[in-house]
């Protein structure tokens, strides 16, 4: 069977539990593993701008001994120009796996129905699982490991139905954290996606809080995050994001609340002065650029198990 990584929750506890271990081997021997080696092809499509995701998956992949084959999603104008399902029976005769950043997690689904090979959510407008998986290791590198991540506190800060906010949700209640969400009532949560982290956090021993109260959500946590205001594809004004996340900046005063030894998450690109203060971002608990690493290793591990398990 073929499998997928299209969002957070397509892997079990266990199956996390095992690629963020993988993930930590990685980190400390980047050129152990050889899945790829051939070399075998990857498709990484960009719908999206990108630098972080563009750089850690064309690196990991030729780390794993194979070739990235990057395509511009503007160029080949999958869905437009051709349909998504063929264009999945294309790739999927010449690839090893297909890696795609893009806008509506349906086309996504598409992707995966008929390519016949792993798909890997690289971000959509829904999630972003693959930044989560690195948020979580860089975690699990600054509080003992991965077995340390059950208990933690992680809070999120800002817009709480973006996909950072979702992946959060789904990949912490699954790694068995007590996920925080602040944000105002106007951008709660997509209830179908809160209501399955409930039912994860369940199993996990872990929990989901979604409130508008950030001194609270702050309070005692261990991992602090942040995202900027705005995503790609809002049409919100700068003025419209402040007034309404303006209460939700993570600055000095707000990450006082957190643990003693909280560490200071954001996924970049980060506007210093809006959802973060330059203060934190370049204070001492901030680990962000150790989370734009991590993207490399998690990624690394996650394709090799999918390789693996198709």
């Amino acid at each position: 069977m073929t499998r997928h990584f299209l969002r957070d929750d397509d892997l079990t506890a266990e199956e996390q539990r095992h690629v963020l271990t993988l993930a930590a081997q990685i980190a400390g021997d980047r050129f152990a593993l050889r899945p790829l080696a051939g070399p075998r092809t990857v498709a990484v499509l960009f719908d999206k701008p990108t630098l972080r995701t563009q750089v850690s998956f064309t690196t990991g992949i030729v780390e794993l001994g194979g070739y990235p084959m990057v395509v511009d999603g503007k160029l080949a104008q999958i869905g437009v120009r051709e349909s998504i399902a063929d264009t999945a029976r294309v790739l999927g005769r010449q690839v090893a796996a297909v890696v795609w950043r893009t806008y509506e997690q349906s086309r996504l689904e598409e992707m995966a129905e008929h390519v016949g090979v792993p798909v890997v959510n690289a971000l959509t407008d829904q999630f972003h699982p693959c930044q989560v998986l690195a948020d979580l290791l860089t975690i699990a590198q600054h509080r003992g490991g991965v077995d340390a991540l059950p208990g933690t506190v992680l809070t999120y800060l800002g817009d709480g139905r973006n996909n950072m906010a979702h992946s959060y949700l789904l990949g912490g209640a699954l790694a068995g954290l007590h996920v925080r969400v602040a944000t105002p009532a106007e951008r709660q949560p997509d209830p179908d996606v809160l209501a399955r982290a409930e039912g994860l956090a369940r199993a996990s021993g872990g929990s989901v809080t979604v409130t508008a109260d950030a001194t609270a959500a702050v309070s005692g946590a261990g991992a602090v995050a942040t995202d900027t205001w705005v995503s790609m594809g809002d049409d919100r004004s700068a003025e419209e994001a402040e007034a309404l996340f303006g209460p939700f900046r993570l600055d000095e005063r707000l990450l006082a609340h957190a643990a003693p030894d909280a560490v200071v998450l954001h996924c970049l690109p980060a506007y210093r002065g809006k959802e973060i203060t330059a203060e934190v971002i370049d204070g001492p608990r901030s680990v962000v650029f150790d989370e734009a690493e991590n993207r490399l290793h998690a990624q690394k591990a996650l394709l090799a198990w999918l390789l693996e398990q198709s």
